[in-house]
């Protein structure tokens, strides 16, 4: 955890721009200064982002407000971004943040592949720096709002998708999704071709629910060793956003649990759909404790490679460390 004050420094930095850039491409700075600072890199949180800097756009200009009478049209237009964060920094100032985040979590799960996914894990983060000792800093809780309104903006429903045979673990219905047909193209055309997923996540209570998407977690991070390959930028989101639900549960009310297991389930499968290879490939062991891994992942700075290596650290484990080396092996260095 930080306790310099140096990530809500760098998330003060980074709320006076916008959470895009070159068209739809995501910033992704909050999430790897997050990144960064939990895992004692708070040192370098503002030379990484001076690197990175130069990548970064101002807010687009808002159009009109959102407000509780007009939302839903509003939902899903990424020309609206800036009035969303607007709104969000309203209701999180006049509320607890935990209300305002079960009030919309189930209004947003339905588009959670929307934005790459980007979106929700950049709410992941948000909620477990608030869930920290000593957290709920107003940056942190700006934070939320550039997050939420983020998702609520690129929020976009998958097509309707058919039951294909039911899979027993989370490993075997990820190997179990189909390729999508034409594997070119940005992930919204890909996400387009999806046409139906393996069976698999039922929870009849929220323990299940909960020890179920930890299982899609661990499973989605070991497959990146094998079959990272196939995009090593995009695939990782495979392991992170299912994560980032993960990291929010326990910010939300139990009743909310399966509903988010079905949810990140889909962004992970469709992730898996829209980039998986053909083929598995062989990965070497990490031989390195987790901090050293870390260590490489920070001083290799790209911002992919430090979330998923984040991910690899919660899941902990050899295979999740071969992971994670795995992805700073494939993505280019930033740094």
């Amino acid at each position: 955890m930080d306790t310099t004050g140096i990530l809500d420094e760098a998330l003060e930095r980074l709320h006076a721009t916008g959470p895009e850039r070159n068209g739809w491409l995501t910033n992704h700075a909050p999430m790897a200064v997050e990144a960064l600072a939990r895992h004692g890199h708070a040192a370098a949180v503002h030379r990484w982002l001076d690197a990175y800097a130069p990548k970064l756009e101002e807010a687009p200009a808002p159009h009109a407000p959102v407000t509780a009478a007009n939302w839903r049209e509003a939902l899903g237009d990424p020309a609206r971004i800036t009035d969303w964060t607007r709104y969000f920094a309203r209701e999180l100032a006049d509320r607890p943040w935990r209300e305002v985040l079960a009030e919309w979590w189930p209004r947003l799960l339905p588009g959670i592949a929307g934005g790459a996914t980007h979106p929700v894990i950049r709410t992941g983060h948000a909620v477990r720096t608030l869930l920290a000792p000593g957290g709920e800093t107003a940056p942190r809780r700006a934070e939320l709002a550039h997050a939420l309104g983020y998702w609520a903006a690129r929020h976009r429903p998958l097509p309707p998708l058919a039951p294909l045979a039911a899979a027993p673990d989370a490993a075997a219905a990820l190997s179990a999704v189909p390729p999508v047909p034409r594997q070119e193209g940005g992930i919204r055309e890909r996400l387009a071709q999806l046409t139906a997923f393996p069976v698999w996540g039922s929870a009849p209570d929220p323990d299940t629910a909960k020890g179920l998407l930890t299982e899609l977690v661990t499973a989605a991070t070991h497959r990146y060793a094998t079959h990272g390959h196939g995009e090593p930028i995009m695939l990782v989101h495979a392991a992170t956003a299912p994560n980032a639900v993960l990291r929010t549960l326990p910010a939300l009310p139990r009743v909310l649990w399966a509903p988010s297991l079905a949810a990140a389930w889909t962004a992970s499968a469709a992730v898996t759909a829209a980039y998986t290879p053909r083929e598995a490939a062989p990965y070497a062991p990490a031989g390195l404790a987790p901090e050293e891994v870390f260590a490489r992942a920070a001083a290799h700075g790209d911002d992919h490679t430090i979330k998923f290596t984040d991910t690899a650290l919660d899941v902990g484990g050899p295979l999740a460390l071969a992971a994670a080396v795995r992805s700073v092996e494939l993505n280019p260095p930033a740094l």
